[in-house]
Parts: structure tokens; sequence; C-alpha cells
């Protein structure tokens, strides 16, 4: 037989060692039993006995023979060495997708080959084989990890807590060869089952039984294999074709990623506006080689033989309403403590469902306080939060959403749904995908040492919890790159269905493009190359090849034009920009309200940039109140001495606001000011404590008929999204609950909306002089050019 090679890792320090071996086959037999002779000549002095590693859920009667190695009174056994060993099989390098996916069959996987395959591989890739010895340890550190941690008080019990640990100590020699991105848990169910931990917190439970809990971990827990880890690339590209295969990703924060996540588990927190997030972010670990994680998903992902497939690949189907059950809930949060006390890694989306309006959503606490007890009960020293910000050039997605935004329900996930998804994929080419990973959050920063105060307080620990997690969400969004498609649709959506040539576009993009860059804002691939006519061109031509742009090319020169059909889904993509212009925006909201007022202009600004970061809160994130002010004085620099500008009021404020560029207010927030205004202005008439559902009803129509009217720019402010976060504003703002004065205080919220609409069209009107004013320089440039 052809000699294996032997892992260096091996290291035998007791002149007395048991070898338990696992040999499922005659050829892995052999094969150790050569490697145990080597040793034995190497190491004269030291006694070696070899015991074929028994099957983790082997019966008792099958332990007897461990039982007796381990014998319990013996000096010279607690002081043996325990050192299990194993045939590893490497697969072969020239794998091609087929035989990566094909590997999940039964008995097609390389790594676990049957006996006749293992013979064809001794004889033509004798490197493949490798005999493989996982970290020794003494009976005596064995028996006091078993009595710290188990429950169990029988021999055999720590005869089984011994397979165990021999299993996890050769699952560690496996991804030492293999790279980081094959580390995943391994025993999950019997581990926690056998905690004394798990047992004494279950007690506390009326009504729970192991046996409950056990058919709850079967539920969580996943079924990682190499694999299965080996296809997640193939699987990811599958449901993300028809975008480039290459992801686009920034070198220097996956090196600092891998450098942190060498010191500490991490929980990875995506912005999630596609269901390709969830396979983007494992590609992302493997093709960088870093460390999987766990993915949480919902349990409506977890049908058919996708079910299986998934939790094979790391996903961990939670149930959807878990406040009403105690035993799930400590289940879970066990689970997730597990995770992170062997330091793996989890992973879900900060905001808890997919945004279908382009913008982030508020991040959800659930999953993160279960982390935060995991870390504050002393079970990791910290926990890395991991940003990752997923942006895509195009999405086939936002046709759903806009009609979504129109009252259409939710399709419900399926076969038929997947195939379609995956189908609509393949249709066209969406561009490319951008992955970013921010700094990490270290969540000893926000809530302390472990097990220090916040482990009692309750409420001090929600508020750092909420401090902590959208100090993540900012990271993401100020590590988002700002893509051609978004900054495109912004500038087709203010032309109010008017179509523009590419020389309008190219020249108008860039002033927003400038103030990027001053900024320092990241930018895609494709919008760097807005800066010549053939980046411009070659973006709106991706976005007419369906939709939502429209090129009309019949005449003199081709134009473009968003159809009032496609302003819903336009708006997804003006929504994902909108972060990186918000706080400018503000500013001109702010000058124009300030050269209508009376007064102390100076604070009208300041104090009516204050509210509008208070009535626009529900839709969009912000710095906290200090940060902010600090912002809007820093976006005011581009005037020296605005503050005098300001104060003198008139003509000097229209003077900063045509100095200014770009104007983008009313491209970015009119729609958001109009959504809440229809909202209250259905509110006039609407019953104290209207539901949502009634007011979106009564919104919807209300909408309808002021689009009719010409009353709103555009349908896109008609949107049940919108209106879900305008329910939100009123009833932060006291407009649902009864009240003496309601019907007064709704009036005038009406009106101060309307007010802020009409600074929105003050600014516009600028804007397009500016517009205007650069077309007469253009064209006076090319007669003269003519000429």
């Amino acid at each position: 037989m052809t000699k294996p090679a032997a892992d260096a890792s091996a290291v035998l320090i007791a002149e007395d060692t048991l070898v338990l071996a696992s040999m499922g086959t005659p050829v892995e037999s052999e094969l150790i039993r050569e490697w145990l002779g080597e040793q034995r000549s190497r190491h004269p002095e030291i006694q070696f006995d070899l015991l074929e590693l028994p099957a983790r859920d082997a019966p008792s009667a099958a332990l007897t023979e461990l039982v007796e190695q381990l014998e319990i009174g013996s000096d010279a056994a607690e002081d043996r060495s325990v050192v299990p060993v194993q045939v590893f099989w490497l697969p072969s390098a020239d794998r091609g997708k087929v035989a990566k996916v094909t590997a999940l069959l039964p008995g097609r996987d390389p790594y676990h080959p049957n006996h006749r395959q293992q013979q064809r591989i001794l004889r033509t890739e004798p490197w493949r084989a490798r005999v493989l010895a996982g970290e020794s340890a003494k009976v005596s550190e064995l028996r006091k990890q078993w009595r710290d941690t188990t429950v169990g008080d029988e021999q055999v019990d720590f005869a089984q807590f011994v397979i165990r640990r021999a299993v996890l100590a050769l699952a560690r020699s496996e991804y030492r060869i293999l790279g980081p991105q094959y580390k995943s848990p391994r025993l999950v169910k019997p581990e926690i089952m056998a905690s004394a931990r798990f047992r004494a917190g279950l007690k506390k439970i009326p009504g729970a039984t192991v046996e409950e809990a056990g058919k709850m971990l079967d539920e969580l827990a996943t079924g990682w294999s190499q694999a299965s880890v080996d296809v997640i690339s193939v699987l990811g590209k599958l449901v993300s074709r028809g975008f480039d295969p290459q992801i686009d990703y920034d070198e220097y924060q996956i090196a600092a990623m891998r450098t942190a996540l060498e010191a500490h588990p991490a929980v990875l927190l995506f912005s999630h506006r596609s269901y390709i997030d969830g396979a983007v972010v494992p590609v992302a670990m493997q093709e960088n080689r870093l460390p999987p994680v766990h993915m949480f998903g919902g349990i409506n992902l977890s049908f058919g033989v996708m079910g299986p497939l998934l939790r094979r690949s790391g996903m961990i189907f939670i149930r959807r309403n878990i406040g009403d059950d105690p035993v799930y809930k400590y289940v879970l949060k066990e689970y997730v403590g597990y995770v992170v006390e062997k330091r793996f890694n989890l992973s879900w989306s900060i905001e808890g469902t997919r945004s279908r309006t382009g913008k982030m959503l508020p991040p959800k606490l659930g999953l993160m306080s279960y982390v935060a007890d995991a870390y504050l009960d002393g079970r990791s020293d910290d926990i890395l939060l991991q940003g990752v910000a997923i942006c895509f050039d195009q999405l086939h997605e936002i046709a759903e959403y806009a009609a979504y935004a129109r009252g259409a329900e939710k399709t419900p996930e399926g076969f038929g749904w997947l195939y379609n998804f995956i189908k609509a994929q393949g249709e066209r080419n969406y561009g490319k995908i951008y992955v970013r990973f921010p700094e990490a959050v270290s969540m000893r920063q926000y809530l302390g040492p472990p097990q220090g105060p916040l482990a009692q307080d309750q409420d001090a620990k929600r508020l750092a919890l909420q401090k902590m997690s959208f100090e993540v969400a900012w990271r993401i969004l100020q590590a988002t790159p700002i893509t051609a498609t978004g900054l495109v649709s912004a500038l087709l959506l203010t032309t109010r269905g008017l179509a523009l040539t590419l020389d309008q576009l190219h020249h108008t993009l860039q002033d927003s493009l400038d103030y990027l860059d001053r900024k320092q804002t990241p930018m895609s691939t494709s919008a760097l190359r807005l800066r010549s006519r053939d980046g411009v061109r070659a973006a709106v031509d991706a976005l007419s090849n369906g939709h939502p742009v429209t090129c009309v090319d019949s005449g003199r020169e081709p134009v473009w034009y968003i159809a009032p059909e496609h302003e819903h889904a336009a708006a997804f993509y003006r929504n994902s920009v909108i972060h990186a212009f918000l706080e400018t925006s503000i500013v001109e909201l702010a000058l124009a309200h300030a050269r209508h007022s009376e007064g102390d202009r100076v604070a009208a600004f300041w104090d009516q940039a204050m509210r509008l970061r208070d009535l626009l809160k529900f839709d969009f994130y912000f710095a906290d109140s200090a940060a902010f002010r600090a912002h809007i004085a820093e976006e005011m620099e581009w005037q020296h001495d605005w503050e005098s500008h300001v104060a003198a009021g008139g003509e000097e404020i229209d003077a900063l606001l045509y100095a200014k560029r770009p104007l983008m207010s009313d491209a970015m927030l009119r729609v958001f000011f109009e959504a809440y205004e229809i909202v209250a202005d259905v509110l006039r008439d609407a019953p104290a404590d209207v539901d949502q559902k009634e007011l979106t009803n009564s919104a919807l129509g209300v909408g309808r008929q002021y689009v009719a009217q010409g009353r709103v720019r555009s349908s896109e402010s008609v949107s049940t999204l919108l209106f879900a976060t305008a329910r939100q504003v009123v009833a932060d703002q006291d407009l649902i609950a009864p009240a003496a004065d309601l019907v007064e205080r709704r009036i005038a919220f009406r009106r101060e909306l309307r007010s802020i609409l009409r600074d929105c069209t003050y600014v516009e009107q600028i804007a397009r002089n500016q517009f205007f004013a650069r077309e007469s320089q253009a064209r006076h440039a090319r007669q003269a050019a003519a000429r």
C-alpha cells in the first residue's frame, strides 16, 4: 500500500498514549496501523494502545472497552494521553462546479470516499490521503472538563464526552489544512444537551422538557460538511447569475477584518435589499478564505429540498413568532451563546427584512439581544459586530417592490417562486455586486466588561444595544458605494417625465460627482464612469434595457426619461443614494425656510434643520444631535461667513442657494414630505386611533386623486411603503391618540408640511434656473465652436 502523508501536528507527549482512531474502512484501518508502526519506531519509550473511535451515537454496550481504557482510580490511566487519529481525504484539485454539486449526493463526497474509491486514490493520487492526528489531552484534563461542564455522572457518560472531544479535535485539524473557510461547529446538539448550564436553565422554565428542547435544537442546528461548504459558491453564483461573476471587494477592508476575526467571534450584519444578499455573504467569506457564518433565516425559506440543502450550508431557520414560547426563546438563546462561545460567526440582516424602498430600515434588536446576553454572561471576552454593505448596479426585484408600493401582496416562497426568481436573474445583465466591510463595532465598548452592570439592568442594556446597532448601520451606510443607477434615476425623477439628452445628463451629473468627491464618499465603478459621456451612455443604456428608464432614439438624437408607471421602480435606485445627500438636502430646505422667516434667521435656520431631522428620523439614519449640527456647519463651509449672509436674509440667502452645487433637496426629499402630507390630509377627518390599514387605504385613495389632479408631483409619493413610515411620523407627533385639540394639531401639522413642500419648490426653481443657465452657456459654446 502507498504510504500516506503524516500530519505534522500530531504531538504525543505521554509515556502512555491511547490512540482513538476513526477507521471506517479496511483501507483506513491499514493506513492508520502503518502510521502507528512508524510512531512506535520513532518513540520506543512510549506505549501506544490503539482503539477504534466509537461512533458518537454508539450504544452504551459498545463503549465498554473505552470505559476500561479510561478506568478511574488508576494513576496511570489519569496520566495517559488521548490522541484522536483519522485518515483525512483531500479532494481532487481540479474539481469543477458540477463535481462540487454532485458531491452532495450519497457516495460522491470526495472528503469521505468509499472503500473502492479509497483504493483508487491510493493508486493514482496518494497525496490525497493524510493520516491526521488531533490535539492530545490527558485523561485527567478531560475528566475535569467533563465534571465541570456536563450533567453526566456515569463512566459511560465520560466515555461519550471523550468521543465528542476527539471528534472536535479532528475537525479543528481538518480546517487547519483546508483553511478557515471550512471552520464549522460539530456536535452542536449533543454538546448543548449534555451541558450542565443548559439543563440547569431548562429546569427553571415551568413545564419544559429535555425532549421538547431537543426537538427545537434539531430544528435550529445546521449540518455543515466540507462538501456543502464547497457548493456554497456554486449555488451563490447560480442565484446571482446575471451579475458580473467577480464581486467587487475592498481588499484593505478584507485584510483588516481577517485580523479582527482571528481574535474574536463576530456577528456579520448585512444591509438587505435583495434575496441575493443571503447568498452573497457566504460566498464573500469563502472567496476571501474567511471563516464561514451561521446565517439566520425565516422558517418560511425552509421548503422542499431547499431546507435540508440550506441547513447543510449553515442556515439556521428560526420561527417568525416566538414571543409566547419561553422554551423556544431559551433554546434559541442558548444556541446563539454556544456558537459564540466556540468562536464561530453568526450573520443576519440588521434590518430584519428586505428594504423594499432602497434605503436602510431601522435595525432589529431581537437576535442582537441574545448575542449581548451571551457576551454579558462571560461566554466571550468581546464580540465584534461586523457591518456588511451590499449594493448592486441593478436588481430585477424592483418590479416586485414597485408592486408592493402600489398595494400588492407579497408572493409566498416555494419552488415556483424560486424557479421564477432564478429565471429572472438570467434575463439580462444586472452589472456588478459590491461588498464592503466597514470597521467592526466592539460589543465590549458599548456594553462594558462581561458580567458587568448591564447584565442586570435591562433598560440600560436595551439603550446600549440601540446605540450599538445604529452605529453599525451608520457605518454600513457610510461604506455603501454610490451607484450610477442611483444618481441617474435621481436626476431623471426630477424632470417630471421630460426627457434629457446625453449631454444634458452628462453635465448635470458632474455637480453630484464633484460633491461626492469633496465628501470622499465611496463610489462604485459605474458611478466613477459617469465622468465621461461614454460612462453616462452605458448607465442609461443599462437602465433602459428593460425598466425603469425609457429611451426614445427615433429622432435627431436619443433622449431618456422615466415614465409615470416606472417612477416607483426608479425611486428604489434613487433612495439607495439619498444617505450621501441627506444632510446637504436639509441645509437647502433650512436655508429656504430662513429666507421666508422673520426675526433671527440664523436661529430659524438651525431650528428648521433640527426639525427636519426629527421629522425624517423614521426614514433615515442620522448622527446624534451634536454630530449632526457639526455636519450641517461643515456643509455650509462652501460659503465664507455664511451666518452673516443668512442673517441678512432675502437676496443674500438666494445668492447662497444659487452658489450651491448641487441642489438636491427636491430630488431626494420631496416625495417623503408629500407622503407625510397625504397622510396628514387624510387625518383631518379620520377618527382618533385610526389603525394602520385603514389609514393606508385612505391615503392610497386620496393620493391617487391628487396625482390625477397634479396636486402631488409624481405617483411615487403614493406608496404603501412610504405611508407606513408616515404613520410612525404622525404617531410620534401625537396625532393619533384622542385629545381635545387633536383636530387643530392635525391641521397645524399639515400646514407645516405644506410649508416644507413650498420650500422644496423654491429650491427646485433655483435648481432649474441653474440648469437652464448651464444649458445656455453650453449652447453658446457650441455655436462659438461651429463658427
